[in-house]
């Protein structure tokens, strides 16, 4: 169960730094919203899976998944430009959290 917590929590991490960057620096209400709602969503799920799985592991499995789901977001809405390299690159992140998850 921990894991699942985690990986959906990493997904609302990606929630949250997009709803950020759409805030505009917290002027707009609905992105705002988002971002504070999807922020205590993800950290409260963090600290749950923290409970039985290693702090580093989490925390680097969370933030793996935020940051692939923030990038790849960007880049399928044309946000972000994407290319054979960064999409390589990022593919080495998801290779990375896996590996953690294997080796658990």
């Amino acid at each position: 169960m921990s894991w699942f917590v985690l990986v959906l929590s990493g997904v609302l991490e990606a929630v949250w730094a997009t709803a950020l960057g759409r805030s505009e620096g917290f002027t707009r209400l609905a992105p705002t919203v988002t971002f504070g709602v999807a922020l205590v969503l993800s950290m409260g799920g963090l600290a749950y899976a923290m409970r039985d799985l290693p702090v580093g592991t989490a925390y680097a499995v969370w933030v793996g998944i935020g940051a692939v789901g923030t990038v790849g977001w960007a880049m399928a809405t044309g946000q972000e430009p994407a290319s054979l390299v960064r999409i390589l690159l990022v593919g080495m992140i998801v290779a990375g959290v896996v590996g953690l998850k294997l080796t658990h």
